[in-house]
């Protein structure tokens, strides 16, 4: 009697066969990508080919962590990964945990070896990278002398800022001696004291960028007091000096950007600033001699003339209040002299006299007022208003006190 499988029966069996097979489970297959399709679950599947065949591969989301870079058709890798039989087609194919470059993967593992090493150490830590100065008068290159690089920084750096210095340390980019001819530049020019250093090449393969790889390069970056802009390759190459420098510039042309300063922007820039420095100044200049106008203005009448001014207005005041007291007081005295004057005029004898009255005076000058004053026989004076009479007594006669008449003669 003939046995009799179903599909899934051989599937499995064969699977199992695959599972068995202990160089199946780890194997590395170098092969060119093909049919590479990135999904949107996070899966990458692509197919290796030869001239001999093709076996298809897939890598899961899960194992994105062991591929470095992004998957392009042609590229010749070295996947690491298990060989299986995928039951519902009955088909195998390779299930990918690692991808590397071929001819590059023992480099790739020498690169995330010692960037791990670096890392670890705390090379690439922020707190140790140091500002490129935003004005920075002199720049220094290490770099071939020869070569698209240091042309386009001389061009990049004359269009922007044709004042600034550019100080060019020659080195090696490429081959067994390239490294140490970097580190010695970056020495150099730190030494010299330039404002900040230009470290890189123009773009090229794993192999042509290593020595911007190897740890005496990235310790010499690390060490240089200067700050330091890596400039190495295209804008998708990285390499250590990338992670050790102050800061990373996608192409020799953008690090000198990121170094030299626009010339005519600044000016323009500082231009403004004076203009607004000058009002400013200016606002500030008016102000102060407008402060120094009123303290002078108030110290003016703290002075001590103003105040002895003040002193003799007030004394010239009371000087004329006293003369215009005095003429008052003068005033009021001669019209009052005058009126006793007048009232003493009224009283004078001399006036009497001339109103017809006399003066009348005996032998020895006293008055005469009364008949009892005087006796028959008695000589006497009568002033009058133009001379003085000499007369004799004759008669005395008196008047009673009932009208009549008592007369005494001599």
């Amino acid at each position: 009697m003939r046995s009799v499988y179903s599909v899934g029966q051989v599937n499995s069996y064969i699977k199992n066969m695959f599972t068995q097979d202990f160089m199946l489970g780890r194997i590395y297959v170098k092969g060119e990508v093909s049919n590479c399709k990135y999904h949107t679950s996070g899966h990458i599947y692509f197919s290796l080919k030869d001239e001999t065949g093709t076996i298809a591969c897939v890598m899961f989301a899960g194992q994105r962590g062991g591929l470095a870079f992004r998957m392009r058709e042609g590229q010749q890798v070295i996947v690491l990964g298990s060989v299986n039989v995928y039951e519902r087609d009955g088909r195998y194919q390779l299930y990918a945990k690692e991808i590397i470059l071929d001819g590059a993967g023992l480099l790739y593992e020498k690169f995330e070896k010692l960037k791990q090493e670096l890392e670890e150490m705390g090379m690439f830590e922020q707190e140790y990278k140091r500002p490129i100065p935003p004005f920075a008068s002199t720049v220094g290159i290490v770099t071939a002398p020869t070569g698209a690089a240091i042309r386009d920084i001389i061009h990049i750096a004359s269009r922007r800022n044709p004042y600034v210095q550019l100080y060019l340390c020659p080195a090696l980019v490429q081959g067994e001696d390239a490294a140490e001819s970097i580190a010695d530049g970056i020495r150099r020019l730190d030494a010299f004291g330039v404002d900040v250093i230009i470290v890189g090449r123009g773009g090229g393969s794993i192999e042509d960028l290593w020595a911007f790889n190897e740890e005496i390069v990235a310790r010499a970056i690390f060490a240089c007091q200067t700050p330091v802009i890596s400039a190495v390759g295209h804008e998708t190459d990285t390499t250590i000096a990338d992670y050790v420098a102050d800061l990373r510039a996608p192409t020799p042309s953008a690090a000198a950007e990121l170094a030299v300063y626009e010339y005519d922007v600044v000016r323009v820039y500082l231009d403004e600033a004076e203009r607004k420095l000058k009002r400013a100044l200016s606002h500030v200049v008016e102000e102060k001699r407008n402060q120094v106008m009123q303290r002078a203005q108030r110290l003016s009448y703290l002075h001590p003339q103003v105040k002895l001014n003040e002193k003799r207005q007030q004394a010239v005041d009371l000087e004329e209040r006293f003369r215009q007291k005095m003429q008052e007081r003068l005033k009021e005295a001669k019209h009052g002299l005058s009126v006793r004057a007048e009232r003493l005029n009224g009283l004078s004898p001399v006036r009497k006299l001339g109103q017809g009255f006399s003066y009348v005076q005996n032998e020895i000058g006293v008055n005469i007022r009364k008949i009892e004053d005087v006796c028959p026989g008695e000589l006497l004076s009568i002033k009058v208003t133009d001379g003085t009479i000499h007369a004799q007594v004759t008669e005395v006669e008196k008047e009673a006190e009932d009208g009549g008449k008592h007369s005494q003669r001599e």
